[in-house]
């Protein structure tokens, strides 16, 4: 019988509200008060020429460099696939090309917002400059977006089909999208995580667990909560997504009561919230891994010691019915 190949995530780069292409936010995370926080970018001239940038989107920037970044950390310069979870695409983009569109008509439109506009543009645009002629797709289903997205990069690197993915989770908050989530009460509520972005890449490879953040053992997508009850595995934390609404956490609180005993992590109050935001909680669990030691200030548990870690469940949930498990062991 075929042994079952382990998964790794080489490596996983982050542009959001904290530093961007660093993990300062482990030992001094950038404080954020406001209600709706933009990522903190990188200078973009280090990565792209002026021509090439100015023809692009805030959010295609950050893809090409979180690629770039995580490429080049893994040592991997054209993976066998690409995969991009996206909740809202280039949502920038859309709203130019939209607004240009009721003011002028349909006429003399320039075409770059135009092509620039869709959800498949990122995966894209890094399958051109990667030389990449392999597995090309984007899944874009609200929060589970990037967890779709790492499902499929797993299963297939579970079963042969590939030795290499790359994975990305991206999303912008647009200052227009952003007050049309407030009206409806998902962001920019008193007591929540503030409104933000997320642009997050990582490598993902099976074989040899050198140099590894972490091993993926396992991801699932449930409709409820019923799974978790059949996981065997010891589990030293729990990371979760709750951002301070009441009826969004109380799905945590729910999965929570079934491991009662496990210590509780957050995130969002790091990163914020937004579409992408379990990509972040992912890159953030993958470090911590690679550590072997979370910080006290992200536990949500009341434990005010860091806690060591080998087994981290990472769990994410969508409108509180499409659940997310994904199960993290640290290498070595």
């Amino acid at each position: 019988m075929t042994e079952a190949r382990k998964i790794y995530i080489k490596s996983a780069t982050q542009i959001s509200m904290q530093q961007p292409l660093s993990e300062e936010w482990l030992t001094a995370p950038l404080v954020q008060t406001e209600t709706y926080v933009r990522s903190q970018d990188p200078n973009f001239r280090e990565w792209l020429n002026p021509l090439e940038s100015r023809r692009m989107g805030k959010i295609m920037k950050r893809a090409i460099v979180t690629a770039t970044a995580a490429m080049k950390e893994a040592d991997i310069t054209t993976p066998d696939a690409i995969i991009t979870g996206t909740g809202l695409g280039c949502i920038e983009n859309t709203e130019l090309f939209l607004e240009q569109l009721c003011r002028e008509g349909e006429e003399m439109l320039k075409p770059t917002n135009f092509m620039q506009s869709t959800h498949n543009t990122i995966s894209s645009l890094i399958a051109i400059r990667t030389k990449c002629h392999g597995y090309n797709t984007t899944y874009s289903h609200r929060c589970i977006s990037f967890d779709s997205a790492l499902a499929d990069a797993f299963m297939q690197l579970s079963i042969g089909d590939i030795d290499t993915a790359l994975v990305m989770g991206h999303d912008e908050m647009t200052p227009s999208y952003f007050t049309i989530l407030r009206r409806m009460g998902y962001v920019g509520q008193p007591g929540e995580v503030p409104a933000s972005e997320a642009s997050v890449a990582m490598m993902l490879t099976s074989g040899a667990p050198e140099g590894a953040l972490c091993e993926v053992v396992a991801v699932e997508q449930t409709y409820g909560l019923s799974r978790l009850k059949s996981l065997s595995v010891d589990i030293d934390a729990l990371l979760v997504g709750t951002n301070g609404n009441a009826t969004h956490d109380a799905v945590y609180d729910d999965i929570c009561k079934l491991l009662p005993a496990v210590p509780r992590l957050h995130y969002k109050h790091l990163f914020g919230e937004c579409y992408s935001a379990s990509a972040l909680g992912v890159y953030a669990a993958a470090h911590l891994l690679q550590r072997g030691v979370v910080p006290a200030m992200m536990r949500c548990d009341g434990g005010t010691e860091d806690l060591r870690v080998n087994n981290l469940l990472f769990v994410n949930h969508s409108d509180g019915k499409n659940v997310s498990y994904i199960l993290l062991r640290r290498v070595g």
